[in-house]
């Protein structure tokens, strides 16, 4: 999977989330860390950002795995750890087709 497109989905993802959730979205770049640099993006949110990504990816991604901080630290990742991560994932699986999230 092509890193440059998690990165553009991941961040899409990360600003409907904030733009639907009425908070506000600074620029997202590949070293901002969403969990110290969004506004009320917590433990509440992060699991439905990671859910939509794998939807709209086509991948699973379990839901123990947190991309958005180092397992078993409060160490918070960029979003370009997070691509990382992602794409290792998708790696291990399958191809299937991307799906559009909230499609009719």
């Amino acid at each position: 999977m092509d890193a440059n497109a998690v990165r553009s989905a991941l961040v899409e993802v990360l600003q409907n989330i904030q733009t639907a959730s009425g908070l506000e979205c600074p620029a997202i770049t590949g070293t901002t860390k969403p969990i110290e640099e969004l506004p009320k993006f917590d433990s509440k949110i992060w699991p439905v950002a990671i859910g939509i990504l794998g939807v709209k990816l086509g991948i699973t991604i379990a839901n123990d795995i947190n991309i958005f901080r180092r397992e078993k630290t409060t160490i918070a990742l960029t979003v370009d750890e997070a691509v990382a991560i992602v794409v290792a994932l998708a790696e291990t699986q399958p191809s299937a087709p991307a799906q559009k999230v909230n499609a009719q």
